[in-house]
């Protein structure tokens, strides 16, 4: 397995592809632009050769029997769930931020693996067996995988096929005997800047005017004819700057778009290609393991945030104690998404292909209440802090160091503790409540809305009625005409 050393010199290797404000990065470790998320993904590969995380960050291969990153393995158990939302915990503790160059490819790959032996046993087609062959390599070459599922989409009220421009949804606009041709793009796609690899997979369920848009696989992040163009943007230049105004070194999160202009993808590589009855299946899948493990995400940053409020209720001379109250419901929301997780995880399903399937109904709720709780989470904190990390009136890093005036602001920022001290801890929950420390609570692996959707759909109405009757003692068959249109 690679060292944080070997993965920096992998990604170093590639072609350059990645745009930031209409300039080519030549190399992601180091740019201010990316670095810091590579910083955060590399922590993985540290952490997993340290004896207290081995456990949760690393597993055996079912394919080769060899150990490899939990990242890149088949989720085959209730504990292997379990380790999956402690790992997603995990990272956000160590880097304060989102690792999301590896946690969507783990869901795709792991949805893909249950979709494609479907495709075997009832199409006798051979794509489980390519995933196979591919997966054995990628976890020999330890590579970072990115996930892709968000198209642009255009009208949302037309399908891919019926919009004004065919390319809004990633398409194969190409057959060729030893692959296929690729056009469109993936959008606000994590961690793609930190990853060697990307996995596509379909936006959502398609029908068969749309099985062109049908399509899966896994390809190089420097493929020929892809362009990357990062689009996390700070609301203002500071975090491109040394010192605390970036406040971790160690983490940070990217968000990008994929442009796909006639990009080839080999035979090998491809898992889906225009099987449409297939793909909303794929994404379901993806949705259960997804969204249970976004529980430990949003739980491990809710830890960071309840550390940096008490440290701020101390630094401005107050016992976080006076906030008992309000650190309490932060707790509560942290453990609320992560036992649902776990939850979620525990009360799954077996899938022939031996992959572990979560409840769907259970992850849902879970992506609901992520949907708001960190958010909770993150006001509870502003509202300890004060205005110093709420107002967006915290002076600069490079000001409180100015030679002229910065003595100054340090003394007028000085508190329980240097005007320094209180000015880092002030710009950490600035960065963890409205800036680029914000993971995508809201809208990351999908809406609120469309959980709640999928929640009414898996919920068996009928029995909790009859559960009401007969607890009632009732047995007479009570129904409501519909309502005509």
């Amino acid at each position: 397995m690679k060292t944080a050393k070997e993965y920096k010199a992998s990604l170093q290797k590639m072609r350059p592809n990645i745009y930031k404000f209409g300039e080519l990065i030549k190399d992601v470790t180091t740019h201010p632009a990316t670095k810091r998320t590579v910083e955060g993904h590399a922590q993985i590969f540290e952490a997993a050769h340290k004896p207290e995380y081995k456990d949760m960050l690393t597993t055996t291969s079912h394919l080769s029997g060899k150990p490899i990153s939990r990242y890149l393995s088949i989720i085959q158990s209730p504990e292997d769930m379990i380790a999956n939302v402690r790992m997603k915990r995990l990272m956000f503790n160590l880097t304060g931020t989102c690792t999301g160059g590896r946690c969507a490819g783990f869901n795709a790959l792991n949805a893909m693996w249950a979709t494609t032996y479907d495709m075997d046993h009832v199409l006798e087609t051979s794509y489980h067996e390519r995933l196979k062959k591919w997966l054995t390599d990628a976890q020999h070459r330890d590579i970072t995988l990115a996930g892709a599922l968000t198209d642009p989409k255009g009208d949302r009220s037309k399908t891919p096929s019926q919009q004004r421009d065919p390319d809004l949804s990633l398409r194969v606009v190409e057959q060729r005997d030893d692959g296929v041709v690729i056009r469109g793009a993936k959008v606000m796609i994590c961690g793609v800047a930190a990853s060697n690899e990307i996995f596509l997979m379909p936006g959502t369920g398609y029908k068969e005017p749309d099985k062109a848009y049908a399509f899966s696989c896994a390809l190089p992040r420097d493929a020929e004819n892809l362009t990357i163009i990062e689009t996390r943007r700070p609301s203002d230049t500071r975090e491109l700057e040394d010192g605390f105004d970036a406040p971790v070194d160690i983490g940070g999160i990217t968000q990008s778009y994929l442009l796909f202009e006639d990009v080839f993808v080999p035979t090998e590589r491809i898992f889906l290609n225009g099987e449409y009855a297939y793909s909303l299946p794929a994404v379901m899948t993806f949705v259960a393991s997804y969204r249970s493990a976004i529980g430990g995400c949003v739980a491990g940053q809710g830890d960071v945030m309840v550390g940096a409020a008490a440290l701020m209720a101390r630094a401005n001379g107050l016992s976080e104690k006076v906030f008992r109250e309000k650190i309490t419901q932060m707790i509560i929301n942290n453990e609320t998404t992560f036992g649902m997780g776990i939850a979620a995880g525990v009360l799954g399903t077996k899938h022939p292909s031996g992959m572990w399937i979560p409840n769907t109904l259970l992850s849902n709720v879970n992506k609901v209440h992520v949907g708001t709780l960190p958010y909770d989470t993150k006001r509870i904190t502003q509202d300890i802090a004060g205005g110093i990390a709420e107002t967006g009136c915290l002076p600069s890093c490079k000001d409180i160091n100015d030679p002229r005036y910065g003595k100054l602001l340090q003394k007028y920022l000085q508190a329980n503790c240097t005007g320094e001290t209180r000015a880092k801890i002030a710009r950490l929950i600035e960065w963890l409540t409205i800036g680029s420390g914000v993971p995508g609570c809201m809208h990351g692996g999908g809406s609120p809305d469309g959980a709640k959707l999928v929640i009414n759909a898996t919920t068996d109405m009928a029995h909790n009625i009859e559960l009401a009757k007969r607890l009632a003692n009732i047995t007479e068959n009570i129904q409501v005409e519909p309502k005509k249109k």
